[in-house]
């Protein structure tokens, strides 16, 4: 059975996904700012409180993410509970040719539609739900990563300067790059291979970025 822990403790992972706190994660699907604060799970007088079906569905709708990438976060927790580390798991594999032919992927960035294959996800980091592989094709992202290597993206991770990112543009180009800035109309981004270059984007032709957090080298 799972317990009160690890329920808020799905909610904390779920928020953290987003780059929000959890009262940020409580504004942005419509409840009150207190709701999923600390002080909120134990009543005055000690008994547990836990939240709602009603709540947890609106802030799955709020943040796009799915039911599956929530029972995640709760079998992570329900692993960590018991002192065991989650084991590698199987997760969608794409080719990066594939992916920018569309349909394969919702407005997030996260894995949608049909003919994903799967692939074994080896690294137990936590980071299991939600994340999915892209396979290097060709040499343009020559000399980091070759052809038939695998990435392991996970969109809608929070991104810093200097990350591995892959980002789609909305014209369907699909490329693997450096995060060197992002303002709030534009992102700038390092080619990995030298002989390419660098490239410029607004935000507004950028369909979705996913930070890299695993790589097959």
């Amino acid at each position: 059975m799972l317990s009160h822990e690890q329920i808020w403790g799905a909610i904390d992972r779920l928020a953290e996904r987003y780059a929000l706190t959890p009262s940020g994660l409580a504004r942005r699907a419509g409840l009150d700012a207190t709701s999923f604060n600390k002080s909120k799970r134990l009543s005055q007088d000690g008994r547990l409180r836990w939240p709602s079906t009603e709540s947890i569905a609106k802030v799955l709708d709020a943040t796009g993410a799915s039911l599956e990438q929530f029972l995640g976060f709760l079998r992570s927790g329900e692993m960590s509970a018991q002192g065991i580390s989650p084991p590698g798991s199987s997760i969608p594999l794409i080719g990066f040719a594939q992916a920018g032919a569309g349909g394969f992927f919702d407005d997030g960035g996260f894995p949608a539609g049909q003919g994903w294959d799967m692939v074994e996800f080896p690294a137990a980091t936590g980071h299991e739900a939600g994340v999915y592989a892209l396979e290097i094709q060709g040499e343009s992202m020559l000399p980091l990563y070759r052809d038939g290597d695998i990435l392991i993206v996970e969109p809608g991770a929070q991104i810093r300067r200097n990350d591995r990112v892959v980002v789609k543009t909305r014209e369907g180009e699909v490329m693997a790059k450096v995060l060197l800035r992002q303002s709030a109309r534009s992102i700038e981004l390092m080619s990995l291979n030298p002989e390419h270059p660098n490239r410029s984007f607004d935000l507004a032709d950028v369909e979705w970025i996913a930070r890299i957090i695993w790589a097959s080298q």
